[in-house]
């Protein structure tokens, strides 16, 4: 099975885990906007709020950083998306082929919709200075400067064919993560283009990624130009995370990435081809779950998380917070408990709308996430 049609798989057992599982769990949280989890509105404040960047160079590497010990979670300093290519002039109209061959025009960009199931389309269009244009979000566009904007997805990750017909975008973004795919065929018979761009997200795509979307758009040097920094970024953060790792891979970290959810009761291991491999080996760790031979993504079971032994677990935070911490953790998963995580409470969570997105903040989420790993008294919080 190619790479691009194993990650769409694994992208529509999360849609119909979350549409299924967890549209009916939907709560309000502090701030009153439905929780895209179904996670419970916690009453503390946020572990982030206080965040400051973290400063890979100034991390004095650990002999054994299997001898850490205690969770924490990696935070972004800043929830705006950053703007890496202010005030562009779209050149239209202008038309592309998108990922499944439909040729598209686009002619005007004043009113863009940008829906995906990780909210990178819409940071990405918001990096190329666009966000002025962006007149609505889905549930995962969850950066600062799209808070207000309305809506179109509902319980869950479903499109709302009504919801973006009362908008009335002149372009949308997407891809086949989100759906219904009618709702996508809906709006494309009623005259508004639809750029259907790959569905893939990893450290590999996001300089491409940011291409498709400028090209549609119409500012393809704008898209190479920002493609090309991020580009450089990653680069320099994971050379900055090599020198604060262990180079012996027997040293490594060995670490995994589980999805957790639970009001449905859901938990899965991403492994080889998720996204979640190549950002665990950017972090100088070791990838247990490929390494055992775990393809996208597997309902967990106890016997596979026991064998893989992971010294650190990667987790979202609000399904961390869906099981109450990592005490629920442990409690609700033992098998948990019984890796070298689990009994070193070594459980590292971020946002559920960064850690996977690999959109234009993805310098800054690794930089994060190593700082958790390796110094996390000094860069991340506590939990």
């Amino acid at each position: 099975m190619s790479r691009s049609r194993l990650r769409r798989l694994a992208l529509v057992v999360v849609a119909s885990t979350a549409l299924l599982g967890l549209g009916a769990c939907s709560v309000q949280t502090a701030d009153g906007e439905a929780s895209p989890t179904g996670a419970t509105a916690a009453a503390a404040p946020a572990p982030c709020a206080d965040a400051s960047p973290v400063e890979l160079a100034d991390i004095q590497p650990v002999a054994d950083p299997r001898s850490i010990t205690g969770p924490a979670t990696a935070c972004l300093a800043d929830d705006a998306v950053p703007v890496l290519a202010p005030h562009p002039q779209p050149s239209l109209p202008v038309t592309v082929v998108d990922h499944q061959g439909t040729s598209v025009t686009v002619t005007d960009t004043s009113r863009i919709l940008a829906l995906d199931m990780a909210g990178t389309l819409a940071a990405t269009v918001y990096s190329l200075g666009l966000g002025d244009q962006v007149v609505g979000r889905d549930t995962s566009t969850g950066f600062a400067q799209a808070a207000d904007l309305p809506e179109v997805t509902q319980g869950g990750h479903q499109l709302s064919a009504e919801a973006i017909l009362a908008l009335a975008p002149t372009v949308i973004l997407t891809d086949t993560s989100i759906g219904p795919w009618d709702v996508v065929l809906q709006m494309r018979d009623a005259g508004i283009p639809v750029v259907v761009v790959t569905p893939d997200r990893s450290l590999a795509t996001v300089g491409s990624l940011v291409q498709s979307v400028a090209d549609a758009l119409g500012v393809p040097a704008e898209g190479a130009s920002v493609a090309a920094e991020l580009e450089q970024r990653i680069d320099a953060t994971e050379a900055q995370i090599a020198a604060i790792a262990p180079t012996s891979q027997a040293d490594r970290l060995r670490m995994l990435f589980l999805y957790v959810r639970g009001n449905a009761g859901v938990y899965y291991i991403f492994g080889g081809e998720s996204g979640a491999d190549a950002l665990i080996t950017s972090l100088g760790a070791v990838d247990v779950a490929g390494e055992a031979g775990i393809q996208g993504m597997r309902p967990m079971t106890a016997e596979a998380l026991v064998a893989a032994a992971p010294d650190v677990i990667l987790v979202m935070t609000k399904g961390l917070e869906s099981v109450g911490g990592v005490d629920g953790l442990l409690e609700r998963l033992p098998a948990v408990a019984q890796t070298p995580a689990g009994q070193n409470r070594r459980i590292v969570d971020m946002s559920d709308y960064e850690i996977l997105s690999f959109g234009p903040r993805t310098p800054e989420v690794l930089a994060a996430l190593a700082g958790a790993l390796y110094a996390p008294s000094d860069s991340a919080a506590s939990r």
